[in-house]
């Protein structure tokens, strides 16, 4: 039998605290946001830097600028993620959706090139979609899209789990190569039957958080998880 894969620990950091914590309780990645009250914007360059020089593990830098998934100012986006490429971020999160709740194309795209073959996570706006497996048709072509973040539902994951299992299943198949990583309500007591489905991808945010989002990641809350994906 072969050697069952490590699971991906991805922790929510909003700045050098919080990232030193994080890999300190073994977390292997870093998604690197600011405003959680809109559900988590594009830092600033400072902060992506200053995170950066603290700590080596994978750090992916969200490209969203307002709440909702709409992408708005598309060009604004393309200079985000041009002047994050120029200080060293190498990943990236981003998605957006159009009107009619399918992939904003034409926004994803344009990211798409700036990025220049960098990956990314395609990120819970899947939990949106009018359509979640035409969105992945969608978007199958696209360089550097590696996981999609995604809780099965738009209510979390206790009410994803059918999505979830299902989509995992597919692993492979057209527009379901991508790592199903599950965050959005994500509880321990979710993994075992998530690591038993072949669920690979892990992502927390307030779960890292003793003392909820107005205080820091702690590197014991975060041990916690990576015990608990390894067992």
């Amino acid at each position: 039998m072969s050697e069952r894969r490590r699971a991906v620990l991805e922790v929510i950091a909003l700045g050098v605290e919080d990232a030193v914590a994080a890999q300190d309780g073994g977390a292997d990645r870093l998604e690197l946001v600011t405003d959680m009250a809109a559900d988590g914007l594009t830092p600033t360059v400072e902060t992506f830097a200053g995170i950066r020089a603290a700590v080596d593990i994978s750090l992916r830098v969200m490209l969203r600028l307002a709440d909702g998934f709409a992408a708005g100012d598309v060009g604004a986006l393309v200079r985000a993620a041009g002047e994050m490429r120029t200080a060293g971020a190498d990943e990236f999160v981003l998605g957006f959706l159009d009107e009619q709740g399918g992939p904003d194309l034409s926004a994803v795209e344009r990211l798409v090139v700036e990025l220049d073959g960098c990956p990314w996570t395609f990120h819970r706006a899947i939990d949106r979609a009018a359509d979640r497996d035409s969105l992945r048709k969608q978007l199958a072509d696209l360089p550097g899209l590696d996981a999609y973040l995604t809780a099965g539902s738009p209510d979390g994951v206790d009410d994803g789990f059918p999505t979830l299992l299902a989509e995992t299943a597919r692993g492979g198949e057209p527009g379901y190569e991508p790592l199903v990583m599950v965050g959005g309500g994500l509880r321990l007591d979710h993994v075992p039957r998530l690591r038993a489905a072949g669920v690979d991808a892990f992502h927390i945010g307030g779960a890292a958080r003793p003392g909820g989002w107005a205080g820091p990641v702690t590197a014991d809350a975060v041990r916690q998880w990576r015990i608990a994906l390894d067992t």
